[in-house]
């Protein structure tokens, strides 16, 4: 397979639970607003939030932050978070689609929906990322986006507020990168320049 001369990437997907709040606010405020690609964001929220987290992050950030609509073309610089109690997929089109389908994992929005949908759309052009929680959500969806070809970030478990989410996947798979948090963002940035 031939590879792309500058930029290889087309999205980047992330997933959080406990602690993400507090890990999105580091991640997504190290971001520029003309950051190259789109980003997706799955983090476990209650049920009956309204968009008060897009909100805050996108008042916090220079990149913008919203929450995802149905059949919303993505469009760089840009990060869509799952609506409360919604599954975020992406379409092999590259639109976002929602669902109220099971919870996964138990929760809805499921990181590993989103992720494994992203390796689909996207193949070898994805980058994923865990960060801090608890349980195994995603673990699973990391694993589909490297077998697919992309690549995978994991926050240090030890620098997580809750380490299960980045052990699990750290279990399930090799990640190409295991970093702290505040390292996530000057990686991505390099990792995306053209």
């Amino acid at each position: 397979m031939q590879k792309n001369s500058g930029n290889q990437f087309r999205a980047v997907v992330i997933g959080a639970s406990t602690g993400g709040v507090s890990a999105l606010k580091i991640l997504l405020g190290e971001l520029p607003a003309d950051f190259p690609v789109p980003v997706l964001v799955a983090t476990h929220i209650s049920p009956d939030s309204d968009d008060g987290l897009a909100v805050l992050l996108d008042t916090l950030c220079a990149i913008r932050v919203k929450e995802a609509d149905e059949q919303e073309s993505m469009v760089p610089g840009t990060v869509y978070l799952a609506p409360a109690n919604y599954h975020l997929l992406v379409e092999r089109g590259g639109n976002l689609a929602l669902t109220i389908d099971p919870p996964v994992n138990f929760a809805r929005p499921s990181v590993d929906v989103l992720f494994e949908s992203a390796a689909e759309a996207y193949g070898p052009e994805l980058i994923g990322i865990i960060l801090t929680g608890a349980g195994s959500d995603g673990s699973k969806g990391l694993l589909k986006i490297k077998d697919r070809g992309g690549m995978a970030i994991v926050q240090t478990p030890a620098d997580a507020e809750m380490d299960s989410m980045p052990r699990s996947a750290l279990q399930l798979l090799k990640a190409d990168h295991v970093v702290p948090l505040k390292e996530i963002p000057p990686l991505l940035r390099q990792l995306l320049a053209s």
